[in-house]
């Protein structure tokens, strides 16, 4: 008799791949050609006007959904509202990339007490990104 929860040869063991994290935003337009002054590509826009897309960026997709009221209760600390964790190779230099293009920061590049150097960038609708490369990794 064999284990149900065990896969056999035949199946393929599960394992998570990729994520796509989700902003919430006033007009996916509006958001979509923001991140893209940033450097990422409009994988899709979907609907008239759009109510949902998908901007990329070296692999990293972020979906963007239209709603009609913020969904966070923005009293709580902008500091524990962090929408999304991105690990990237060469933290300073995206940076000063998304710093020259215009971004708004929450947080400056920093290296953290937990072995990271990371900086978070902050969207027009408010939405928190946080990237970040290992302190060991090249900046």
């Amino acid at each position: 008799m064999s284990n149900p929860t065990k896969p056999t040869s035949q199946e393929p063991v599960p394992r998570l791949r990729i994520a796509f994290p989700q902003l919430f935003v006033a007009d996916v337009e509006r958001a979509a050609h923001y991140y893209e002054r940033l450097g990422f590509i409009i994988e899709y826009l979907y609907g008239a006007p759009p109510f949902y897309g998908l901007i990329a960026r070296d692999g990293v997709g972020l979906n963007l959904r239209c709603v009609s009221a913020p969904p966070i209760d923005r009293s709580v600390p902008e500091r524990d509202l962090l929408n999304a964790n991105v690990v990237v190779d060469g933290v300073k230099a995206l940076f000063l990339e998304l710093r020259d293009r215009g971004a708004e920061f929450a947080q400056s590049l920093k290296e953290q007490p937990w072995g990271a150097t990371d900086f978070v960038l902050r969207d027009p609708d408010g939405n928190l990104i946080c990237f970040a490369s290992p302190v060991n990794a090249p900046v």
